[in-house]
């Protein structure tokens, strides 16, 4: 995988950059729709350890990271060593990993328009329809959940990660083809941090 990161260009900046813009609208729609606003709650999202399945998506994280002040570089990957040995010796024992993201600075992302896919589509309501497959379809988090009951919103919108979910995957098999990258992804915020933002961190 750290191979893969030399390969970061403009043209895959510029692509994904337009995909995330189309998931925010889409979002927000729905949104709207439900008069949903994640104001944070219990359950904090930015404490899931999601697992992050594209180069792509990391390229514009690291993009969205060479932006900070080199103070802010230096204190997050610290934080991301730390959540990355922790979450380590949670699982050894296993015990639920529930740790802030890194990125997270006072409650808000500090590198928020440069965050991975499933930080933007997280929480409302939505489908997936995957070939050969049955529809998937996931009611949302619980604060979504007890914001409908509470609004007593029965009426449902369709909230389809499909078609955006065919456009990373194309836009990943491009770049994988054309840099010959065979491996797949997984990593966390934390770990992608690691593994390519320390060189930038001076």
């Amino acid at each position: 995988m750290k191979n893969a990161f030399i390969h970061s260009s403009e043209k895959y900046v510029n692509q994904i950059e337009h995909i995330f813009q189309l998931m925010d609208e889409a979002y927000q729609k729905a949104a709207d729709v439900y008069k949903f606003v994640c104001n944070g709650c219990k359950d904090n999202c930015c404490e899931t350890r999601f697992f992050h399945h594209t180069h792509i998506e990391c390229i514009y994280l690291i993009e969205g990271f060479k932006q900070l002040s080199e103070q802010q570089k230096t204190s997050i990957i610290e934080n991301a060593t730390n959540v990355v040995e922790r979450t380590k010796i949670l699982l050894e024992s296993e015990e639920p990993v529930r740790l802030l993201c890194p990125l997270n600075e006072n409650g808000r992302c500090l590198i928020y328009h440069y965050r991975p896919m499933i930080c933007r589509l997280h929480g409302i309501a939505h489908e997936l329809q995957i070939p050969g497959q049955q529809l998937q379809y996931t009611p949302g988090c619980e604060a979504f959940i007890a914001h409908c009951n509470a609004m007593k919103i029965e009426n449902y919108y369709s909230l389809d990660r499909t078609p955006h979910y065919i456009r990373m995957a194309q836009l990943e098999q491009a770049y994988k083809k054309e840099y010959n990258i065979n491996q797949r992804f997984k990593a966390t915020i934390p770990e992608m941090l690691m593994m390519y933002g320390q060189s930038l961190a001076k």
